[in-house]
C-alpha cells in the first residue's frame, strides 16, 4: 500500500460518516486511518463500524491534530481527510499516479468543488480566482519552479488544503506550525514551496469541500480571527504596505465562504 488517508475526526460531525463512505469507495485501495482528540461514542462507533484503527491525540489544537495525523501515516504518500468533506472515487488512484510519474514530487493536490447546502457547487466566483492562479502550475515546465509557485501563493492561498497529499519521505514532519490557527497550511505551503522538487497540479476536481456555519474555516473568517494571519503571511513575501493592501482586498474574497 502506498498512500493513506488519514481522517481528523472533532467531536460529534454529522458528516462524517459520508467522509468515510467516499473513502472505503475509492477505485484504488488506500489505507484509512482516523485520529481525534475529542474522543467520543459518535467518532469510536464509526471507526468500529468500518474497521477503522482509530489513534487519540492528547495534545488537541488544529495544527497538533493535523501532525499528529501524519505521524500516524506509514506510507509514501498521505492525505488528511477534513471529516466534514467528500472525496470523489478515483481522487487516491489519481494522486498515486501523479506521484509515481514524478522523480521529485513534493506535494500533489487536485482541484476541488464546494458543498453548499447540500448541493455541490464547481463554479463559483472564488474558486475561478483560484483555478486561475493556479493556472500556471497546469504547465510542466513550472511545476519545479520556486519563483512560480512563490508568485502563486504572493497573493494568497489556492491549494485546498484537505486536496493535497503528502509525500512524506521529502517533506519533513512536522508539517504545520504552532501559532496559526487558520493560515497553518497556507504557511506549510510556504515553506513547502523553498524546497527542491515538484508541486503536482491535478486540475480536475476530485473532491468536495463542505461550507458550512460550523466548518472551521467559517468560524475563524467571522471572528476576524484570519484577517491578522493573512497579514503576517503577506510579509513573507511583501514590504509591509504592499502586504497590508492586498490583504484587504484578499479579504473581502474570503468572506464568501460564510454562509451568513
Amino acid at each position: 500500500m502506498k498512500h493513506t488517508f488519514v481522517i481528523c475526526a472533532y467531536q460529534e460531525s454529522e458528516y462524517l460518516e459520508e467522509c468515510i463512505a467516499s473513502l472505503k469507495n475509492q477505485k484504488s485501495e488506500s489505507l484509512v486511518i482516523m485520529v481525534t482528540s475529542t474522543p467520543n461514542g459518535h467518532i469510536s462507533s464509526l471507526a468500529e463500524k468500518y474497521g477503522i484503527p482509530l489513534y487519540i491525540n492528547p495534545h488537541g489544537g488544529i495544527t497538533q491534530d493535523w501532525n499528529f495525523a501524519l505521524s500516524k501515516a506509514e506510507t509514501k504518500y498521505a492525505t488528511i481527510a477534513h471529516q466534514d468533506d467528500v472525496y470523489e472515487p478515483e481522487y487516491g488512484q489519481k494522486i498515486v499516479e501523479a506521484f509515481e510519474k514524478s522523480e521529485k514530487a513534493l506535494i500533489a493536490f487536485s482541484d476541488y468543488a464546494e458543498i453548499r447546502d447540500q448541493k455541490k457547487v464547481t463554479d463559483t466566483q472564488i474558486l475561478k480566482i483560484k483555478r486561475l492562479m493556479l493556472l500556471p502550475l497546469r504547465i510542466k515546465l513550472f511545476k519545479g519552479s520556486k519563483l512560480v509557485r512563490r508568485f502563486i501563493l504572493s497573493f494568497g492561498d489556492p491549494i485546498c488544503c484537505p486536496a493535497v497529499s503528502f509525500h512524506l519521505e521529502r517533506v519533513a514532519r512536522p508539517v504545520f506550525a504552532d501559532g496559526f490557527r487558520s493560515c497553518e497550511d497556507w504557511e506549510a505551503w510556504e515553506k513547502i514551496s523553498r524546497m527542491d522538487g515538484d508541486f503536482l497540479y491535478l486540475p480536475k476536481p476530485l473532491m468536495c469541500h463542505r461550507i458550512h456555519e460550523e466548518s472551521a474555516t467559517t468560524r475563524i473568517i467571522q471572528d476576524r480571527a484570519r484577517v491578522e494571519e493573512n497579514y503576517r503571511m503577506y510579509c513573507k513575501f511583501w514590504p509591509k504596505p504592499i502586504a497590508k493592501r492586498i490583504n484587504k482586498l484578499y479579504t473581502k474574497s474570503e468572506e464568501y465562504n460564510s454562509l451568513s
